[in-house]
C-alpha cells in the first residue's frame, strides 16, 4: 500500500473510532445491522422480483423447503415427503408446530391459497412463471383456466399434494423460493391485498415484521412463535438501503452497519489493505447483461445486436472497471452449474477485438445502421455508470453513438420490470436454484414478467418445452444447451460479465457461509459482542 493510501486509511479508521465513541455503547439486544443495495420494492412475496426483497422475505416467510448458512436446500415445514412413479404427484406432511405470527397454524390450505393468488393473473405476479412446473398454472396465468384448476390442493389440514406439469428435476429446490411461500389469507384479504405493513401482515418466518419505512430502513424481530425460535439467536435486523456503495464503506468504517452486499470496485484495493478480514470474496451464480428492446427496430434485428455485441471489451470491463470482482461473460448461463457442462459461447467469441469491431460495422453497414444512435439505462449504484460510460466510448469505434441514463434503483427496476419502449437496460440474474433452466426461462416467450428483451422465438420455445419434458437428464442437457446456443446468436440479452459476490461483514457476524447462491439467513448468525 502506498504512503497516500496508509495515511487515508489511518484518518478513515480514526474517524470511525471518534464516531463509534460518539454514538456510545452497542445495544444491548443482538442486533445485526444489514446494508442493503437499495430500497424493497414490495414485502408480497407475489409482487416482488429482487434479491432486496427476497433477503427481507426470507426471514418473514417460511415454506415447505429453505436453504440453510450454505445454500444447501433443507426440509422447512415440509416434516415428509413422497413423490408416485410417474414424478408428477408430491404429497406432503407439514409440521404440526408451524404458527402463524398471531397464533394460527399453518395448514395445507395456506399454500393452495398462495399458490392460486401467485398464478391468478387479477394478482399480477411478476415472478408466477417461475412455478409454470404446477399442473395448469401457465393457463391459470393467462386466464385460460380458472385458478381451481392448478395442480395444488389440500388433502387435510396438514397433507399437501402438489400435481405437475410434467417431471421436473428441480421442483423441491423451486419450493424453497419466495413465490413458493404460504401466506395467510384472512390478512390478506381483510387487507384488499395490500397487507405488507407491518400492522396488518402475519407471517410464518423467524422474524416478524416491525418496521417498514422506504428509503430508510426495514426492521424485522424475532418471531416467539416460530417452530424453531429456541435456536433463533438475533433479536432484530435492520436493514437499511444504501445505494452509493462508497457511502456504505464509510458507514461499514464507522461501525453503523455490520455487512453489506458490494465492495465498491474503485475502492476494492483499499478494503484489500485495510479491511482483509472484513472482505468476502466468493464465486456466485449470477450474471450481468444487457437487455435490449426488442419490440422495435432497429433492435430488432439479430445482425444490429450482435455488432453491438461483438465490440464491447468484457475483460476490460470485468478487470479494470470492476476490479477483478467479476469475470468476463460470453455464455448467458454462467458458469458454476456442474451438471449443465462448460460456458457457452458464440461463434465470433474467440476472435480479437479488432476482428470483433470489423464484423460488427460489417454487420451494422448490411443492416442499414450505420451511424445508429442509443441510450443506455442503469440504476445509480456501485459500478453501473462506470460499466454504462465505458460501453458508450466502445460502440464509438463502430460508429455507435450512446448516451447514457442513470436513475435509482427503484425507478430502474420498475423500468426492467414495467417495460417502457427503452433502447437497452442493465439487468442482472442470480440462480433462484442452481440449474442452467433458471437462466434460460428468462427469454421465454411465455414469460413477458421477467423477459426484459421481450424476446419471443418459437424455436426457443421448443427447445426448452423439449427439456422440460425430456426423462433422460443426458437429453434434458442437451436440448438446454442447444437453446442456449440458439440464445447467443440472437443476442437479444447481451451478456457481459459473471457476478463475484464482494461482501463486507465484521467479523463480528458469526454464522454468514460464502455460498454460490449468496443466500445468509439470519436465523442462523449471531453478533458477537465489540
Amino acid at each position: 500500500m502506498s504512503a497516500l493510501a496508509a495515511g487515508r486509511a489511518r484518518r478513515v479508521l480514526l474517524a470511525a473510532a471518534l464516531l463509534r465513541a460518539l454514538c456510545g455503547p452497542a445495544d444491548a439486544d443482538m442486533v445485526w445491522r444489514r446494508g442493503a443495495l437499495g430500497d424493497p420494492g414490495s414485502l408480497d412475496p407475489h409482487k416482488a422480483t429482487t434479491l432486496i426483497e427476497n433477503d427481507v422475505l426470507a426471514e418473514l416467510f417460511e415454506g415447505l423447503f429453505a436453504r440453510n448458512a450454505r445454500g444447501g436446500l433443507i426440509p422447512a415445514l415440509a416434516q415428509e415427503w413422497s413423490v408416485d412413479p410417474t414424478g408428477l404427484v408430491y404429497r406432503f406432511r407439514l409440521r404440526a408446530d408451524a404458527r402463524w405470527s398471531n397464533g394460527d397454524r399453518v395448514e395445507a390450505g395456506d399454500f393452495v391459497y398462495a399458490f392460486r393468488r401467485l398464478m391468478d393473473p387479477k394478482t399480477g405476479a411478476p415472478y408466477a412463471s417461475i412455478l409454470y412446473t404446477l399442473k395448469n398454472a401457465e393457463a391459470v396465468n393467462a386466464g385460460k383456466a380458472p385458478p381451481e384448476a392448478l395442480g395444488a390442493r389440500a388433502l387435510g389440514p396438514l397433507e399437501l399434494e402438489l400435481t405437475l406439469e410434467r417431471p421436473t428435476p428441480y421442483f423441491l429446490e423451486q419450493l424453497a423460493h419466495f413465490t413458493a411461500r404460504p401466506v395467510h389469507r384472512a390478512s390478506v384479504e381483510a387487507s384488499g391485498g395490500d397487507f405488507a405493513h407491518p400492522d396488518k401482515i402475519v407471517t410464518n418466518g423467524p422474524f416478524r415484521l416491525k418496521a417498514f419505512v422506504p428509503l430508510d430502513k426495514v426492521v424485522v424481530e424475532k418471531n416467539p412463535l416460530y417452530r424453531d425460535a429456541a435456536s433463533v439467536r438475533l433479536d432484530r435486523q435492520v436493514f437499511i438501503p444504501i445505494e452509493d456503495r462508497s457511502a456504505a464503506l464509510r458507514r461499514f468504517m464507522a461501525g453503523e452497519i455490520d455487512s453489506y452486499g458490494e465492495v465498491p470496485v474503485e475502492e476494492i484495493d483499499f478494503v484489500r489493505a485495510v479491511l482483509p478480514d472484513a472482505l468476502r470474496l466468493s464465486d456466485s451464480l449470477g450474471g450481468y447483461y444487457l437487455a435490449l428492446d426488442t419490440r422495435h427496430a432497429p433492435f430488432d434485428d439479430a445482425r444490429v445486436r450482435n455488432a453491438l455485441s461483438m465490440a464491447l471489451d468484457r475483460e476490460f470491463l470485468a478487470g479494470k472497471i470492476w476490479g477483478g470482482t467479476m469475470a468476463p461473460l460470453y455464455a448467458f448461463v454462467p458458469p458454476g452449474i456442474d451438471a449443465y457442462g462448460a460456458p457457452q459461447a458464440p461463434a465470433w467469441a474467440g476472435l480479437s477485438l479488432v476482428r470483433r469491431r470489423e464484423e460488427a460495422r460489417r454487420l451494422l453497414a448490411e443492416a442499414g445502421r450505420e451511424g445508429l444512435k442509443l441510450d443506455i439505462r442503469f440504476n445509480n449504484a456501485g459500478g453501473h455508470r462506470a460499466t454504462a460510460v465505458a460501453l458508450a466510448d466502445m460502440w464509438r469505434a463502430i460508429g455507435v453513438e450512446a448516451s447514457v441514463t442513470g436513475t435509482d434503483a427503484a425507478t430502474h427496476y420498475a423500468l426492467l420490470r414495467e417495460k417502457p419502449p427503452f433502447d437497452a437496460a442493465r439487468m442482472s440474474w442470480f440462480a433462484d436454484y442452481p440449474d442452467a433452466q433458471n437462466f434460460l426461462f428468462l427469454a421465454e416467450s411465455g414469460n413477458q414478467g421477467l423477459n426484459t428483451a421481450s424476446f419471443k422465438d418459437p424455436d426457443f420455445d421448443a427447445l426448452m418445452k423439449a427439456a422440460g419434458e425430456a426423462a433422460d437428464p443426458g437429453e434434458r442437457r442437451a436440448k438446454l444447451r442447444e437453446a442456449e446456443a440458439l440464445l447467443l446468436r440472437a443476442q437479444p440479452f447481451i451478456p457481459l460479465m459473471a457476478y463475484r459476490a464482494s461482501r463486507l461483514v465484521s467479523p463480528r457476524i458469526r454464522g454468514f457461509e460464502p455460498n454460490a447462491l449468496d443466500v445468509h439467513p439470519g436465523r442462523f448468525v449471531t453478533v458477537a459482542p465489540e
